[in-house]
């Protein structure tokens, strides 16, 4: 018995579609690198162009709701000697209005201003000179006020694969990370004060929403939330946590389904 032959006319259509998929593939690679190309110019002339400098901060008048005892094991006494950084905005302002910080993330690349607007997601998909760029930018939650801070401050970024954004936030896995206990602070600049956060919690999560929340109705509800988020940490870190403490929380992806997320407390903060 003769098999039946493949009419041509299905081959092409394998054909078309073959080539569909290689092309459109192509092109995604294409826009891919583009994005890369300008996100990393941006970052260059931002460093050519930001002032950060260090600023003696005395720790007697600075410090934000330290712990009741003075105890070796907990990290809070040594880390709020250090200086704080302080930035200029008068440039990124220029260069975007919607510029309300400086983040710096000791041993990662993560050394951005940090915009924010009231829409969540469109940073997602474009970048610090606003044009239309899928490596997007990093951005606090709108509904957050980084005047006033909320119980739980939100940024957010793409994890890139070449490390931009978010992408290198993933360093805090490594143990050369880990090791280097001067990595658990972060710095935060603001037009209107200097900050210092300590880390407290790291770890990889399914994506949820629970982490994010940004503020309780109750002192029990941010009491369960710091039990919760504390305990979720796949590192030791010497710091305790209250409901007094407010909280910086960064949130990248880690794979298409889970999250990086990190938390800090406020342990320093100086008036510009």
């Amino acid at each position: 018995m003769k098999k039946r032959k493949t009419p041509t006319w299905c081959w092409f259509i394998v054909l078309c579609v073959s080539v569909f998929v290689f092309s459109l593939a192509g092109f995604k690679i294409l826009f891919w690198h583009q994005d890369n190309k300008d996100t990393a110019k941006q970052i260059d002339d931002l460093e050519d162009e930001v002032k950060t400098t260090e600023v003696e901060a005395p720790a007697e008048e600075t410090m934000v709701n330290a712990p009741e005892n003075q105890t070796p094991d907990n990290d809070y006494w040594n880390y709020i000697k250090l200086p704080l950084i302080n930035v200029d905005f008068n440039e990124l302002k220029k260069k975007n209005s919607d510029t309300v910080a400086f983040l710096k993330v000791n041993g990662t690349n993560i050394n951005y201003p940090v915009v924010q607007t009231n829409d969540n997601s469109y940073y997602l998909t474009h970048s610090y000179d606003k044009q239309k760029n899928d490596a997007g930018w990093v951005f606090l939650d709108y509904r957050n006020d980084i005047n006033s801070l909320s119980q739980n401050n939100v940024i957010y970024a793409h994890g890139r694969y070449d490390s931009t954004m978010f992408g290198s936030l993933k360093n805090v896995f490594k143990n050369k990370w880990y090791q280097n206990t001067d990595n658990y602070v972060l710095h935060l600049s603001t037009p209107t004060y200097n900050s210092l956060w300590q880390i407290f919690s790291v770890y990889k999560i399914p994506t949820e929403t629970y982490y994010i929340t940004t503020s309780f109705g109750t002192t029990e509800s941010y009491q369960k939330f710091l039990t919760t988020i504390q305990s979720r940490s796949e590192l030791k870190f010497n710091a305790t946590v209250n409901t007094n403490d407010k909280i910086l929380t960064l949130s990248t992806c880690y794979n298409d389904k889970e999250k990086v997320v990190l938390h800090a407390k406020l342990i320093k903060q100086q008036a510009k």
